[in-house]
């Protein structure tokens, strides 16, 4: 019987993603994406949250689309749909770490991060272009992985 490990992950980009060259013309998009949690202390009824960072990869190949990196900027809210797994390594200091990773096989852009002028996507006419600076882009796709990618 087969087995699937997904996880569906929506959160806040912590910073924009950067673009890794690896062997053999693949390419790793990292980005790190913020989840909070939200709940209100039973004994105080002092509201409180709790982030965690999860460290997220898109694999793509030399020559594949790479217009989601125009979305992939610090601020958007996404949808992550994608293989977990955790990852421990020694500091130099000596003391161990772990963190959280997502290799991603679905992304979808909820709410594009705001352009250089602070208008949000959301409050612009569909026809009108919120910016003109490059890398300011007012379409949304969901940005599937396809065969193609790989």
């Amino acid at each position: 019987m087969a087995t699937v490990f997904e996880t569906r992950l929506i959160g806040n980009i912590g910073k924009d993603a950067v673009v890794k060259q690896m062997e053999r013309g693949v390419i790793a998009v990292n980005f790190p994406v913020a989840h909070n949690k939200n709940w209100r202390d039973k004994r105080t009824g002092e509201a409180r949250t709790k982030t965690t960072w999860v460290n997220c990869t898109i694999w793509k190949k030399e020559g594949a689309n790479m217009r989601i990196l125009d979305f992939l900027k610090k601020g958007a809210l996404v949808e992550l749909v994608g293989t977990p797994f955790a990852k421990s390594f020694s500091q130099e200091d000596g003391s161990s770490r772990s963190e959280i990773r997502l290799n991603v096989s679905r992304t979808n852009i909820l709410r594009p991060a705001k352009c250089e002028d602070d208008l949000p996507f959301d409050l612009i006419d569909d026809n009108e272009s919120p910016c003109e600076e490059e890398g300011c882009d007012a379409g949304l796709d969901d940005f599937t992985l396809s065969e193609d990618d790989f």
